[in-house]
């Protein structure tokens, strides 16, 4: 199988080298910008699978097609939870959010192999996808959250709740009053539940309400880590693959 990897974060990039090693797949070359890519299609036998990354420090990927036809199978890779699911999984091998579980990747890899080996076509619609990206469908976001608080039921607006965070297989919601809710869901449930221009995915185990951010501080090994304005019971520290995307949600 001959792979490449698209992706503007070097240390990423040889991440996800490094896990595909692991699984016996072979990256045949890494690129890390729009131009350079276009540059090597243009000049290279084009590969049978490409991991890509939505965002490149020069535009999105998908201006690559524009210029070049590629008939590639594609497994989307971003930390963008925010853009439309649902079309990348419908649009392409899989979608893998950042930073990459190892056992997800080896789900899309055997999903690659399955649809290989049974020659299905693998058909990207990179119009329709792109049009999700600068327009995203309209759609309702949960506003408020109910928990059982006894034998009764509370209702928490979402505005009020500071952050999202798992711990010991459970799921809470932190409030601004200072308390915490074990909620009947999980992180990942939430990726199409919370609005994104509010709610971020810093790491594996914790959402962040931008309203509730008191300050942001330069961490260890290029990390940053958040102090909300109640919430103290762990620190919060954005993981060094989605900085780059944090700051972009910020502005």
């Amino acid at each position: 199988m001959n792979t490449i990897i698209i992706e503007d974060e070097k240390p990423a990039a040889r991440r996800l080298g490094r896990l595909l090693s692991d699984l016996n797949v072979e990256v045949t070359v890494m690129l890390h910008s729009v131009e350079e890519s276009i540059l090597w299609f243009k000049n290279n036998p084009h590969p049978d699978l490409i991991f890509l990354d939505i965002q490149l420090s020069d535009g999105l990927s998908f201006e690559i097609f524009e210029e070049v036809e590629v008939h590639s199978a594609i497994i989307f890779t971003t930390a963008y939870d925010e853009y439309a699911l649902q079309a990348f999984k419908l649009n392409s091998i899989d979608y893998l959010l950042k930073p990459i579980d190892d056992e997800e990747l080896e789900s899309a890899l055997k999903k690659y192999s399955s649809l290989r080996v049974n020659k299905q076509p693998i058909a990207i619609d990179f119009e329709d996808i792109k049009k999700l990206l600068v327009n995203p469908l309209e759609r309702e976001y949960k506003k408020r959250f109910t928990v059982n608080v006894g034998q009764h039921l509370k209702i928490i607006n979402a505005d009020d709740i500071e952050c999202f965070y798992s711990e010991n297989k459970g799921t809470y919601a932190a409030t601004i009053e200072g308390r915490n809710y074990l909620l009947d869901t999980t992180l990942d449930n939430l990726n199409e539940e919370l609005e994104p221009k509010q709610f971020f995915r810093v790491s594996r185990k914790f959402y962040v309400n931008i309203k509730h951010i008191k300050d942001i501080i330069s961490y260890t090994n290029s990390r940053l880590q958040i102090k909300l304005n109640r919430f103290s019971e762990q620190e919060i520290i954005v993981s060094r693959e989605r900085v780059k995307d944090f700051k972009f949600w910020l502005e």
